[in-house]
């Protein structure tokens, strides 16, 4: 069993630390947030009082956090991974971030002779919890073949997808699909209404023809097909709104930085965008039915 330094126990790196220690794993976590340290504490992981107490005695350094701008500060400032990390120390950042900032905190590691894996993960927080997630996973084959199983505590397929930064590529464009799917059944949904088609009726013949995709059949944004959907509790959320306006904007950065053509990721941004509030941010991404449905001007 490994010892792990985990940076970030919010929603998704709590969960996933549980999980850890559930394994067997030797964790110690470091969040500024108290009630987020207090959680790896009942869960049985050692609360670290800074990024350089997590990671000092570590084997493997894993992070969960919120943008680009926060992992190269957890990286790369006085005190912060790559200063404390002891040789041969593993790094494996979960967060969502953009592609630069992938490569180029990896590109700093290396230069301090540290392997460092890009491990963004698809599942949200049910899949966190559970165990399920799917880790999308840029970096050295050598380095990755040494994280799967770590990785495999938390999750239920781990996938290398190349070099660096190719697994934040996977996961902006695996997102991208989802939001645009995610609307494109939203829109149908609320059509269906206004024709005198029930939900029920176009979700029966949909999930068995051209139409259907996971966001109808696994996460249909209406209440009652899917049982399991978050339409079903009040869209509490699995994966946030604001998380899904974050991965659409990360997606339109990278197409623009390389030239890339996303009509439909431009304007399922635009709409994500306009949907996202204080009231509504916190909600699942689904809730955007609740826009797309109302009624026409």
């Amino acid at each position: 069993m490994a010892r792990i330094g985990f940076l970030g126990l919010g929603n998704m790196g709590g969960p996933m630390a549980a999980n850890l220690i559930k394994a067997g794993h030797d964790v110690a976590g470091f969040d500024p947030v108290p009630a987020a340290r207090e959680r790896l504490a009942v869960a049985g992981g050692r609360v670290a009082g800074s990024i350089a107490e997590a990671v000092r005695d570590a084997e493997v350094v894993l992070s969960m956090l919120p943008e680009g701008r926060h992992v190269r500060a957890a990286y790369l400032e006085a005190g912060g991974v790559l200063e404390v990390a002891a040789p041969g120390t593993l790094l494996i950042d979960c967060s969502t971030i953009d592609v630069e900032t992938a490569r180029a905190v990896a590109a700093a590691a290396a230069a301090r002779g540290l392997a460092m894996l890009d491990a963004p993960v698809s599942g949200g927080v049910g899949g966190a919890t559970a165990g399920t997630l799917t880790f999308m996973v840029g970096g050295e084959a050598e380095a990755f073949e040494r994280a799967r199983p770590i990785l495999e505590a938390m999750g239920k397929a781990v996938i290398h997808a190349g070099p660096s930064g190719n697994g934040q590529a996977a996961k902006i464009c695996n997102n991208m699909m989802l939001g645009i799917q995610m609307i494109s059944v939203c829109e149908a949904m609320a059509l269906a209404e206004k024709l005198g088609l029930a939900h029920q009726t176009l979700f029966e013949i949909s999930s068995k023809s051209s139409g259907q995709c996971w966001s109808l059949t696994s996460y249909c944004p209406v209440p009652g097909p899917v049982p399991s959907s978050p339409a079903n509790r009040g869209y509490a959320a699995g994966f946030t709104v604001a998380m899904m306006r974050k991965d659409l904007k990360l997606a339109q950065e990278a197409a623009q930085a390389v030239g890339a053509r996303t009509p439909l990721g431009a304007e399922a941004y635009q709409l994500y965008n306009l949907f996202a509030s204080e009231e509504t941010r916190g909600l699942d991404f689904s809730a955007i039915m609740t826009m797309i449905g109302g009624k026409a001007d």
